[in-house]
């Protein structure tokens, strides 16, 4: 089924439904949705838990815009641009709501990123390599890409006490236990977790400062230094940790999570709207 007609059917059920609920059955098991769509429908259901606010989704933010949040904070800050038209893309896109001053305020921002096809190749008896006899492909460093839209969305933040950035990872480079995969022949396959060649958690963390990953981290933590107080920006980082695919309902119930935390942080910017009968 195309990704197009899967979005529209999980659309159309949502609408259905009057929910979430019912787009969790067999629905769950088209795990190639793109998480664009998810994020569409995670904000129809924010529209539907808070009726009263008013929210908007778009697929890029500018580096323009990004500069001007940051002259704002300090005139020094946010000067240089060459490319005037160019923009920051994320595979989810973002989610806003409308704040009491007519402000747009960022509520999730999302990617999903899929590296390593181990599992799938040594359950089908495929060799890899340049010689075609290793069980295991040593991993790229594609993945490192995610770093420059988390830089820059916690640039265009840097002003808030909140990061709503979700990376949602799959594949065999990021594994956070020991997988035994069995060959057609018989033979099993251990895939280590802790190995260099294949796994590129390690890569990410950088972007949670090391912190937990299966965790909202979407509240910033505040850490002190000497005489000086830091807050840092992390992104929540989210693997299946054994190589599954992600399923629609858990990847929504993450995102709502998420993006609820941040209505949580905006609470006070938005008194008017969620006080109103």
């Amino acid at each position: 089924m195309a990704k197009k007609n899967q979005s529209k059917r999980l659309t159309n059920q949502h609408k259905e439904s009057k929910g979430a609920k019912g787009i969790f059955g067999d629905e769950a098991k088209y795990h190639d949705m793109d998480v664009s769509d998810l994020s569409v429908l995670a904000k129809e259901l924010l529209e539907k838990d808070y009726p009263q606010l008013v929210f908007r989704y778009r697929k890029s933010v500018s580096k323009k815009e990004i500069n001007d949040s940051l002259c704002q904070i300090d005139p020094e800050l946010g000067q240089t641009l060459f490319v005037e038209d160019s923009s920051i893309k994320p595979d989810g896109g973002i989610i806003e709501v409308k704040d009491d001053n007519g402000n747009w305020r960022i509520v999730l921002v999302s990617e999903a990123k899929r590296q390593g096809k181990d599992i799938e190749n040594i359950k089908q008896g495929k060799l890899v390599g340049t010689k075609n006899d290793q069980d295991i492909m040593n991993a790229g460093n594609a993945i490192e890409r995610a770093h420059k839209n988390i830089s820059e969305i916690a640039n265009f933040m840097l002003k808030e006490s909140y990061f709503p950035y979700v990376l949602f990872l799959e594949g065999s480079n990021f594994l956070t236990k020991d997988v035994v995969v069995e060959r057609p022949d018989g033979r099993k396959v251990v895939l280590a977790c802790n190995s260099g060649a294949i796994n590129r958690i390690d890569r990410l963390t950088a972007a949670n400062y090391g912190m937990p990953i299966n965790k909202n981290l979407c509240k910033n933590k505040v850490v002190q230094i000497e005489d000086t107080c830091v807050m840092l920006h992390a992104a929540s980082l989210f693997t299946q940790g054994d190589g599954r695919r992600w399923s629609i309902k858990d990847m929504i119930k993450v995102m709502m999570d998420v993006a609820k935390t941040s209505l949580q942080m905006l609470g006070r910017d938005l008194f008017k709207q969620l006080t109103k009968s």
